[in-house]
């Protein structure tokens, strides 16, 4: 009988594992199947037109522009695995080259340099001074606290379970005050309620990055928005060799066999419904030598989308790949616990907001403003209340945008909030709504005398649509959890199941990572087909680096 094997969702994570399975693994794209809701994943960007809910349904009622509903950074030197796969998918856009090859050579002929990162009522923070954003503005006592946190072995990771960085920073409060927090949270997405694990984690993954944190000099930009640059080849690559794709399916259930103390974890069977089709249901006879990778979480589940004149209806529907992760763990011990990351929006949720304009006088004027072309990364206002943040990317960031259009994106890591010139909660708001509040923060800062504020009806008749997008589960791989809470890619016992997604435990790489879930499929496939994982793609430590040490050693105290 020919093994298959059955992807659960369609993100890159299980593209990267179809991709190990026949480069490495030595499979047939036909012995592969991959099922998911759609097509875009957390790596999206597309028409609004393009977009549907999580049930099939046309999400909106203006579907004119294009949508984005978050933005992924890429790192050149700590994304090892992402570039060693990306290496064995052909280009679309250059014959020739590698998808590998398409970033690199981008980002090397477009570097970051941020020079507006953190801005104040004083305007951007580039001025000589104690509020330079270059200064980290560390005191000792913050100095020790992080170092410690960075220093402890990872073995004793286990102390830290549970543990907020709010509460292992309670003695120094003043560290929330710092330039670094401000960029380092608005870079990363950490909040004050985050996982002080997931903080440890980066700081020695992304310790090549403190020392530049400023600039974002390390920031890897792909040429279009991560969708069209990153997932569309990858399918390609795949559809080429055979890999069959089928959208608007719903796994609903895993069918287990039942075996002695239910020690093995062996898969026999999937559940679904096709949601495009009266939600039909359906059912998978899995082989015991068959293999099932499931996507056990993803953060842009049970999102809600909005329009220019119309506010987001919040979707409380616990999220979809999580809930077969949950049916999963309530029958064996081993596999975690998905409500320490999808049963507290609290600690998770934003809201992003996607800008398209038929011209491009608003991004002149906030190029200006900001000090900085666009593709320069990433702009924060730090007294905005609901801690607005907007990135300008290089243009175009779609390859359907018009020459004349312009387009950018932005987000609110804290809704709950009103804003400080829409006087509403950011959850209230519509895209327009989304958009005067980022030109009061404008206008605030603009150092002309033709202020933006007296460009606004300009503005307003230049803009094709503002849509605001409820992501309730943005960063929850950040939220506060213990050892165990997270299972293992291939968990212990297991046969024929792995997990792939920021929501699986690996050692030492950091999630919220694109990074993270290509090594899950890695570790996954290499695992269940008895490949050693002495082979794996060997990762950079570069916290023990002596040089590198150095620097940040130095950032500390600049």
């Amino acid at each position: 009988m020919t093994r298959k094997a059955y992807m659960i969702g369609t993100g890159v994570g299980n593209l990267a594992a179809g991709i190990y399975l026949i480069r490495d693994g030595g499979f047939k794209g036909e012995q592969i199947t991959m099922m998911g809701l759609e097509d875009h994943g957390a790596n999206d960007g597309a028409a609004v037109k393009d977009y549907q809910d999580e049930y099939g349904n046309q999400a909106l009622s203006n579907s004119k522009g294009f949508l984005a509903k978050g933005g992924r950074m890429l790192n050149e030197e700590t994304f090892e695995n992402l570039w060693d796969v990306l290496r064995s998918v052909p280009s679309l856009d250059h014959p020739g080259q590698t998808v590998t090859d398409d970033i690199l050579n981008f980002d090397h002929a477009h570097p970051t340099h941020d020079v507006g990162r953190l801005i104040d009522h004083n305007g951007p923070r580039v001025n000589p001074g104690k509020n330079n954003y270059r200064h980290m503005q560390f005191d000792n006592k913050d100095r020790y606290l992080l170092s410690k946190l960075m220093l402890m072995p990872e073995k004793d990771e286990e102390k830290l379970n549970n543990i907020s960085i709010a509460e292992w920073f309670k003695s120094t409060p003043h560290f929330f005050t710092t330039n670094f927090w401000y960029m380092w949270q608005t870079t990363f997405a950490f909040k004050r309620a985050s996982s002080a694990v997931e903080l440890r984690r980066y700081m020695n993954r992304m310790i090549l990055e403190f020392s530049r944190i400023n600039t974002l000099e390390g920031v890897t930009r792909s040429p279009y928005n991560q969708f069209e640059s990153i997932i569309l080849p990858m399918r390609k690559y795949l559809e080429d060799r055979g890999v069959t794709f089928i959208n608007n399916r719903k796994v609903t259930d895993l069918e287990f066999k039942d075996t002695p103390l239910q020690d093995d974890i062996i898969v026999t069977g999937l559940k679904y419904e096709e949601v495009d089709n009266d939600n039909k249901e359906g059912h998978i006879d899995i082989d015991e030598n068959d293999l099932v990778f499931d996507t056990n979480g993803s953060i842009t589940d049970s999102s809600s989308i909005g329009d220019f004149d119309t506010p987001f209806k919040e979707n409380m529907d616990y999220a979809p790949s999580a809930l077969l992760w949950k049916k999963a763990a309530e029958k064996f011990y081993s596999l975690g616990n998905p409500d320490k990351f999808f049963g507290d929006r609290s600690q998770s949720e934003w809201v992003s907001f996607t800008v398209t304009a038929k011209d491009h006088f608003l991004l002149n004027e906030i190029a200006r403003i900001t000090q900085q072309e666009p593709g320069n990364a990433l702009n924060t206002w730090i007294e905005s209340t609901p801690l607005l943040s907007i990135v300008v990317h290089h243009q175009p960031h779609f390859k359907a945008q018009k020459p004349n259009e312009a387009i950018f994106w932005g987000y609110f890591m804290y809704p709950r909030r009103n804003g400080d010139y829409v006087q509403k909660p950011v959850m209230e708001m519509t895209g327009k709504e989304m958009l005067e509040e980022l030109l009061g923060h404008l206008a605030e800062v603009d150092p002309s005398k033709d202020n933006i504020k007296n460009h606004t009806k300009e503005i307003m008749d230049s803009i094709v649509n503002v849509v605001p997008v409820y992501l309730p589960y943005a960063s929850a791989m950040f939220n506060q959890r213990a050892v165990g809470d997270r299972p293992d890619v291939v968990p212990k016992h297991s046969k024929n199941l792995a997990f792939i997604s920021q929501f699986c435990e690996q050692p030492f790489d950091m999630v919220f990572t694109e990074q993270y879930s290509f090594r899950a499929a890695q570790r996954a496939v290499y695992t269940l087909l008895n490949i050693p994982l002495t082979e794996m793609t060997p990762m950079h430590h570069y916290e023990k680096n002596p040089k590198v040490m150095a620097r940040a050693t130095k950032t500390m105290f600049r």
